[in-house]
């Protein structure tokens, strides 16, 4: 019993006070010992009434703590028992040892006792791992402190709570929170813009009345597409149109791979330039205003991939859809005039050139380079060609260039080019836009203003900070784009024969000798190198295959065999180290065989890296292909270096084929 209650009326005081009246009774007694009598029977009896009222206060003080502490026992297990969330203890190898009744209730058991915890949440196997016993008893290193963690039971979201050193567990039902969740994720804005990227090559030769009837057939079934979806379309041009939507609807989308884009391809097939869509769609981002830059981005992505696509930047994720046809070339020369006038300006108010390409440069690489190098001196600047040691690629290119002196000296290292970079140097970014593939990357991270000539469909990462981009997909070459600069950027265009040549022998190989990949401007481009010089026969002798390469690309191929009927899929025995050069030419080769559409080669290289190789006639986009393993191209042309073996490479080829395949389907 607690000292406080002992103490409130019957403690030392009370003795003290008894003490006190025994004195008196004593004192009494010396003076009337029948008073002092009759007084210690009276102190005695109520002395003797107080111990038994003690005693039964005591008594009844007990029996009601009891019954109190009963009560709150009674009451406690059913509170707990009763709680609107569930508790389970489990013992050390994750069985349950006690359920309250919510936690029976949420299983429809009773009783949970004995059953095994990962049978009864799967959702937190991957919380539990294997110790060297091979039983699951201990928790993953990192959820050893209280976890939370959110698991289905039978349609319902619950949160638990996972507190090991107790080996308990909580339960709350967040069923509605995850439902009203999902409903604020699914009615998040999306923006999206539709643009005819073709409008104008389509309706060429049409009168007005003939092509306002096409753009009406076309926006009636975008208008059509666009109600299936439950989106609002707002058409802002002729050509354009905009589109607001929630995520729910823009994941109806993603699924259906905006099948807008091969409906508009094929009731437009009969036109001599079928219409094609670009869309580019945006989500995930803080305000509309954001939105919408991000959705004109992912448009301008769409565009410069080459168009007939749809590119969905949502948060960090960015997906293509689509990309099926190649790129329609552009009938007007109108951008190529302003790309040169702007380009002309920026080369005269800069001190030095400086002209980049890709690692491992290629023949189209160099003629583009070459040719910039002659349109900077036209107009007294110095200007410099970025180049390391040589590869087999241009071997006999390089072999030619030495034998004009000038044009030589203009070559320099990335090392001398780094110590020559000014704040007001000019550099010039040719036939790539990815700032990690260029030969030196430091020189774009340090370059002031940048310039990007390029014709390989765009990819997620892009020189974004560039003053001037010309990047245009249709175009055979980087060195047909630079030819038709060449033409705008001067009045009285002077470029040397060997110039020339180099320039249309990087139109020659990126065309397959003008079998691949050509224009109407191809042709143009073509026409004036030949009117400067360009000399056919030295290309010829540039481009002669060695014997031991050919012999060596027999052998390659001798392993080819045929997936999907129209594939040629070559994969070289293990230990067999072969140049990217000597990759990419079996590729070629492969397309040239009888019923074969696309052609991929896997082999490893000599740096260790697994390269493949993808060719396509153009039925099949093999850029989607090589992004889906990391890396990037064109339509018809694409390539990606991986870690691994030459199997495991092969693996995840087959995989990403077959998802394709399950999809949308590999060929066009």
């Amino acid at each position: 019993m607690p000292k406080f209650l002992q103490r409130r009326w019957h403690g030392y005081h009370t003795v003290w006070a008894f003490m006190l009246l025994l004195a008196l009774i004593i004192i009494v007694s010396i003076y009337n010992w029948a008073l002092g009598v009759v007084s210690l029977f009276l102190a005695g009896t109520l002395c003797f009434y107080m111990l038994k009222t003690e005693i039964l206060f005591r008594r009844n003080l007990v029996e009601y703590i009891n019954g109190l502490t009963f009560r709150i026992k009674r009451v406690e297990g059913e509170a707990v028992s009763m709680l609107p969330l569930g508790i389970i203890l489990f013992s050390e190898d994750r069985t349950v040892e006690w359920n309250n009744r919510y936690a029976g209730d949420v299983f429809a058991r009773k009783s949970l006792v004995g059953e095994p915890l990962q049978e009864l949440l799967p959702d937190m196997q991957s919380y539990f791992t294997t110790n060297a016993s091979g039983k699951r008893d201990i928790l993953k290193e990192g959820v050893l402190n209280d976890t939370r963690l959110e698991l289905t039971v039978d349609e319902r979201y619950y949160q638990a709570v996972i507190i090991p050193s107790e080996r308990i567990l909580y339960m709350y039902d967040i069923t509605e929170l995850v439902v009203l969740r999902e409903r604020y994720e699914d009615e998040k804005l999306a923006i999206g813009i539709v643009m005819m990227d073709n409008l104008d090559e389509s309706a060429q030769g049409m009168d007005d009345q003939q092509r306002t009837s096409l753009i009406a057939k076309v926006a009636s079934e975008i208008t059509e597409w666009s109600k299936q979806f439950d989106v609002y379309l707002r058409r802002l041009s002729s050509e354009r149109y905009l589109m607001l939507l929630n995520h729910r609807s823009l994941q109806a989308l993603e699924e259906s791979r905006f099948v807008i884009l091969d409906e508009i391809r094929e009731m437009t097939a009969d036109l001599k330039v079928p219409m094609t869509l670009s869309i580019g769609m945006a989500f995930g981002a803080d305000s509309a205003s954001e939105l919408g830059a991000l959705a004109q981005s992912s448009l301008d992505m769409a565009l410069g991939r080459g168009g007939d696509q749809a590119a969905v930047k949502a948060g960090q994720r960015l997906s293509f859809y689509g990309g099926k046809s190649n790129a329609a070339e552009k009938r007007t020369r109108v951008r190529a005039r302003v790309i040169a006038h702007a380009l002309r300006d920026l080369m005269q108010e800069s001190d030095r050139v400086l002209i980049l390409g890709h690692r491992t440069p290629d023949i189209d690489a160099v003629g583009a380079a070459i040719g910039l190098l002659r349109a900077a001196q036209m107009y007294n600047v110095e200007a410099s060609i970025v180049m390391e040691a040589p590869n087999p690629s241009i071997t006999n290119m390089m072999e030619q260039i030495r034998k004009d002196d000038e044009l030589f000296k203009s070559f320099i290292t990335t090392e001398q080019s780094l110590q020559v970079m000014t704040e007001h140097t000019l550099l010039i970014v040719v036939d790539t836009h990815k700032a990690s593939m260029t030969m030196e990357p430091r020189l774009v991270q340090y370059a002031s203003r940048i310039v990007v000539v390029d014709h390989h469909r765009r990819g997620e990462e892009f020189i974004n900070d560039a003053v001037l981009v010309y990047l245009e997909p249709y175009a055979s070459s980087t060195c047909e784009l630079v030819t038709e600069l060449l033409q705008y950027i001067h009045e009285k265009v002077k470029i040397s024969p060997l110039d020339a040549t180099m320039l249309l022998a990087g139109i020659t190989v990126d065309t397959k000798h003008f079998a691949l990949h050509t224009g109407s401007r191809t042709f143009e481009a073509a026409g004036f190198l030949r009117r400067n010089g360009a000399d056919t026969v030295l290309i010829q002798r540039m481009l002669k295959e060695d014997l031991q390469e050919y012999i060596s690309k027999a052998e390659i191929i001798k392993h080819a065999r045929m997936i999907y009927d129209q594939i040629a899929l070559v994969v070289t025995a293990p230990g067999m180290k072969i140049p990217q050069l000597l990759i990419a030419q079996t590729a070629d080769t492969l397309l040239g065989m009888t019923n074969v559409v696309a052609s991929f080669v896997i082999s490893e290289r000599p740096d260790g890296l697994i390269g493949i190789s993808a060719r396509s006639l153009g039925r099949m986009n093999v850029q989607v292909v090589m992004e889906k393993l990391g890396g990037g191209g064109h339509l018809s042309n694409a390539a990606v270096q991986l870690e691994g073996t030459c199997k495991e490479a092969e693996a995840r080829l087959l995989q990403v084929l077959a998802e394709i395949e399950s999809k949308e389907g590999l060929f066009e």
